[in-house]
């Protein structure tokens, strides 16, 4: 496990410096006050606050949890504040899951009943090259990546991989760039130090990233290409621990009787969550809220 100790003028400051220099969220580490620091007199000879951040082991569902709030109304609007303290482990459940039909993400099944919106229809449409970033994030895939070799890939994807190499040299990141090519996508894979500034907080880095790189692939085009971006098989591992966040948060509402919404997440991301719960027994699923606040809600049945 990485630990660290980091210095601010506040806790949170501490805390927050430490953050950055992980590259990762308060859920991802476990944090120790070393020394709660004072302002002194007229800001002088205080002392700074101390804190030791101790990265959690990726076995622990591989350091993303999500902060859970149980709710008995509400519209979601808003973000719920995550708990740092006292955060209920809920039993594990092992019944698979049941969907509900969701505004944005429902599954192919209950696609007919949300094609009569038409914002919502419009994301079900062929995608034009100025998707949006929900839309270049929303495929994780489960085959094998298979670098294509030097000699077989067009020009297009060897521009798409300078474009890509040249976005992470100025971020001060250089990376290398693997590329899997195929008729309708294009998978990249990097390679090099301090991946996890390029990640990002629950991935938000490399969603953008992808987004960009998604932009100037399809500038022009009339088809629409899927662009693929993933590090260290950071997208496989972030959908392993948000489906079994969804069966921990199934069995807690079975367990409270109440419903659980989850925290705000990217559609992509709810998607994975009602797909896990689609055949639960005891439980539905549905998304409430706006953008960028909407979240999951787990109901009883």
């Amino acid at each position: 496990m990485k630990s660290i100790e980091a210095s601010g003028k506040t806790v949170k400051e501490a805390m927050k410096n430490g953050l950055s220099e992980l590259g990762c969220d308060a859920s991802d580490v476990d944090i120790q006050v070393l020394e709660m620091g004072s302002p002194g007199l007229f800001g002088m000879f205080g002392k700074p606050a101390k804190v030791r951040l101790t990265k959690k082991d990726d076995d622990e569902d591989l350091g993303i949890e999500m902060p859970v709030i149980t709710l008995d109304g509400g519209n979601g609007k808003k973000p719920a504040r995550p708990e740092r303290k006292k955060q209920s482990k809920p039993e594990p459940a092992e019944e698979p899951a049941h969907q509900e039909q969701p505004k944005e993400e429902k599954i192919p099944e209950a696609k007919a009943a949300v094609e009569k919106k038409p914002r919502q229809h419009a994301r079900k449409e062929p995608k034009q090259a100025s998707a949006s970033v929900e839309e270049a994030t929303v495929a994780v895939e489960t085959k094998p990546f298979e670098a294509t070799p030097e000699e077989e890939l067009t020009e297009e994807s060897k521009r798409a991989r300078e474009f890509l190499m040249g976005l992470t040299q100025r971020m001060g990141v250089p990376v290398s760039v693997e590329t899997c090519q195929s008729a309708d996508q294009l998978r990249f894979q990097m390679s090099g130090e301090n991946m996890s500034i390029l990640i990002g907080r629950r991935g938000e880095t490399l969603d953008a990233l992808q987004y960009l790189t998604s932009l100037m692939v399809n500038r022009g085009r009339e088809d629409y290409l899927r662009v693929s971006l993933d590090t260290e098989n950071y997208r496989a591992k972030r959908e392993d621990a948000l489906r079994k966040l969804a069966v921990r948060m199934a069995a807690k509402a079975k367990k409270t009787g109440k419903r659980v919404a989850l925290e705000p997440m990217n559609p992509y991301e709810r998607r994975i969550l009602h797909s896990a719960l689609q055949n639960d027994p005891a439980v539905t699923t549905h998304s409430e809220g706006e953008e960028p606040y909407r979240r999951v809600i787990i109901t009883l049945k």
